[in-house]
């Protein structure tokens, strides 16, 4: 791998030494409404030199992590299939050389690719899930494919009891059937994390975390391509992904941040500071 010209802010070590690797998917086109989320890695490698590399939360530094940025993957825009494929072929090279993969989308689908690799890696993985959306559906217009349908491919590689939801306000009726018989679904906040979280730690099991950032209120985060009213704060969010990452995380993302329909620029400012305090907190 070669290092990226424009990196996120302090993520410069070389692949060799680090121990996370963050690489972008520039991905939208299954976007069931207002597209642009394929501008989200770029936007916050960019605006992320806005940022200070120092956590007052957490009282840690980027500058002391050793993380590499590999860039955007350049993705076949008119495929889901093989931008999933390319997407899950570079998350395996990483985790084969023993580093932790965190993935920027693009739209949520892109989770699917990076879940994939890791499935190969960790049969075992479960799933925490921050999402307005449950993303359950058994297909979307015909398509089996699409951000609103991740969270069921994902069940079909790990299965019952093994994806933790919350902050999911959203969704049509069969997938809250669905949710109620198959996931372990927390709607609407972050309550009961803590006792989720105790769990997995104390089963030391491998832990995705997927975080779409449309779980945050959209007065908090308009920058997104289907926001959903309600949801949690800024705070809140920091504090449960602080939270997960005390368990046994081994990959993760963050994704579906659309720049331009933010014009004022807080929403990917927001999606910048939810990155830094993630590469700080994950356990490596």
């Amino acid at each position: 791998m070669k290092p990226n010209i424009e990196t996120f802010l302090g993520c410069e070590a070389p692949y060799e030494e680090a121990k996370i690797i963050l690489y972008g998917a520039p991905f939208d086109s299954t976007t069931s409404f207002r597209p642009g989320a394929r501008f989200g890695p770029s936007a916050m490698r960019h605006e992320s030199f806005g940022l200070e590399t120092y956590s007052p939360y957490q009282d840690r530094d980027l500058l002391d992590r050793p993380i590499f940025d590999s860039g955007d993957l350049e993705l076949p825009f008119g495929s889901p299939d093989a931008a999933l494929f390319d997407i899950q072929s570079h998350a395996a090279e990483i985790l084969s050389d023993g580093k932790l993969p965190v993935l920027l989308g693009g739209e949520h689908l892109v989770t699917l690719g990076a879940v994939r690799a890791a499935v190969e890696e960790y049969p075992e993985l479960e799933i925490v899930h921050f999402d307005a959306h449950a993303d359950l559906r058994e297909n979307y217009l015909g398509a089996r494919l699409s951000h609103a349908c991740v969270l069921r491919r994902c069940h079909e590689l790990i299965g019952d009891g093994k994806i933790h939801q919350f902050c999911i306000r959203s969704g049509d009726r069969e997938e809250f059937r669905f949710a109620r018989r198959h996931t372990e679904l927390h709607p609407f906040s972050f309550d009961g994390l803590e006792e989720t979280v105790a769990r997995l730690r104390e089963s030391g099991v491998p832990v995705y975390l997927t975080i779409d950032l449309d779980c945050l209120d959209p007065a908090a985060f308009p920058g997104t391509g289907t926001p959903e009213a309600g949801g949690v704060s800024f705070p809140e969010l920091l504090g449960a992904i602080r939270t997960v990452c005390t368990a046994r995380v081994v990959a993760a993302d963050v994704n579906e941040l659309a720049p331009m329909l933010d014009a004022s620029g807080a929403s990917t400012a927001a999606a910048c500071k939810v990155l830094r305090e993630l590469l700080l907190a994950l356990p490596v």
